[in-house]
């Protein structure tokens, strides 16, 4: 059955759907603010901040590496994508009931069953991405995918928004544990709700490329550098300007350790994220038909930048929340750059091989939390923010060679 433009608009609205409950859903999960400071709050150090951000920023997206070789002999992909988004509800479940039940006396192993929940929830995403990306290029029609990403950044950035207030006031309700254990189960409720968007896509075009194992994965991958250009210079892209996303998370330890920042600055930092998250959204989508690729990843570039200058020069706690206003600008930016840039470089019948050598580009984003936490915990902060605008910078060679005139 051939992608008319009834079934192009019932997806869009069926992608949509899942959108908007992932956005009620994504405060009570959030990956820079919320799961970092439960971190924090439960003892941990730079070290398993960056051990936590490497599994859910890079790690989980490197997996997508041998996640699509099997994925790609699927014809049809709806079903792993159901099967990877309930497997991310229970993940959140399972956080919840951990720390519902957990004592004072209990915290020497919490953080074990932490990274175990994050892993299983973060390597699920992983998987449910190749699907996601493999349907939604085959289900909705090319002149409305800009305008797509746009219209749910917008979305989601003000459902975020105003149920940010509803987070922090979960969070301000109880101590930790118990505040920490309501957020994932509010979360996991939205999520399971968002699911139903899934449920209701028709996914009508078949896919037909075919991979026989890893190592004809890699050999196609090989194939496709030298036949595609610009593969190679957008997994240089998201290796370099990929490390902006790990950053807010030690942004949250720098506030404690510099400010002493409370649970209670943890939602308005969220707040604020989303702000900047709307802000540029409303901006992109406004100029949707306008406004050129290679403005918004230069752009990016230089607020990532930006976002070390406003680290370094703070010297008062309640300034750091503008701090997480750039931070939502810079990780919305990157959001829908890369997506679409990923649209762009790839065909309609090996997108979903394409997601997973985007997994090739996470392997320096994968690393990176780690080198981070660790360089943190030897040389202090600033060296962190140095070697995290050398990396940043490198990015603008890799953006001058993709030249996306789109």
């Amino acid at each position: 059955m051939a992608l008319t433009k009834k079934i192009s608009n019932h997806n869009f609205r069926s992608f949509l759907w899942h959108a908007t409950f992932l956005a009620f859903a994504k405060n009570f999960m959030d990956v820079d603010t919320i799961i970092p400071a439960m971190i924090v709050e439960a003892g941990g150090g730079a070290m398993h901040i960056g051990f936590l951000t490497a599994i859910m920023m890079g790690g989980s997206s490197f997996t997508q590496l041998f996640f699509a070789p099997y994925l790609s002999n699927k014809k049809y992909k709806k079903s792993y994508l159901l099967f990877a988004i309930n497997t991310r509800v229970f993940a959140l479940l399972g956080l919840g009931v951990l720390l519902f039940i957990l004592t004072s006396g209990q915290q020497n192993y919490v953080l074990w069953f932490v990274f175990f929940f994050i892993t299983l929830f973060s390597l699920a995403g992983a998987f449910a991405n190749i699907s996601y990306v493999d349907i939604l290029g085959k289900s909705v029609n090319q002149d409305k995918r800009k305008s797509f990403f746009s219209t749910i950044q917008i979305i989601s950035g003000v459902i975020v928004l105003s149920s940010a207030f509803l987070a922090k006031r979960v969070l301000d309700w109880k101590e930790y544990p118990v505040n920490y254990a309501f957020m994932f189960f509010i979360g996991a409720i939205l999520l399971l709700i968002a699911t139903a968007g899934f449920w209701n896509i028709k996914e009508v075009v078949p896919s037909r490329l075919k991979i026989s194992g890893i190592k004809a994965f890699f050999n196609v991958l090989k194939t496709e550098l030298k036949q595609n250009k610009k593969l190679g210079y957008f997994l240089g892209y998201i290796n370099t300007q990929g490390i902006a996303i790990s950053f807010l998370p030690f942004i949250i330890l720098y506030a404690k350790e510099t400010f002493n920042t409370q649970s209670s600055d943890t939602g308005i930092f969220l707040i604020y994220k989303v702000v900047g998250i709307v802000f540029v959204s409303v901006l992109v989508l406004l100029g949707a038909k306008k406004v050129k690729y290679n403005l918004l990843l230069y752009s990016n570039v230089f607020l990532s930048l930006s976002l070390v200058a406003l680290a370094l020069f703070i010297n008062d706690g309640s300034l750091v929340k503008y701090i997480f206003v750039l931070g939502g600008i810079v990780f919305s930016l990157f959001t829908m750059s890369m997506n679409g840039l990923l649209l762009e470089v790839s065909g309609n019948e090996n997108r979903a091989l394409y997601t997973g050598f985007a997994g090739a580009g996470n392997i320096l984003p994968a690393i990176f939390p780690l080198i981070g936490g660790a360089v943190i915990s030897q040389f202090g902060f600033q060296s962190f923010f140095i070697l995290f605008m050398v990396i940043i910078a490198m990015a603008t060679f890799f953006i001058f060679k993709i030249d996306c005139k789109k």
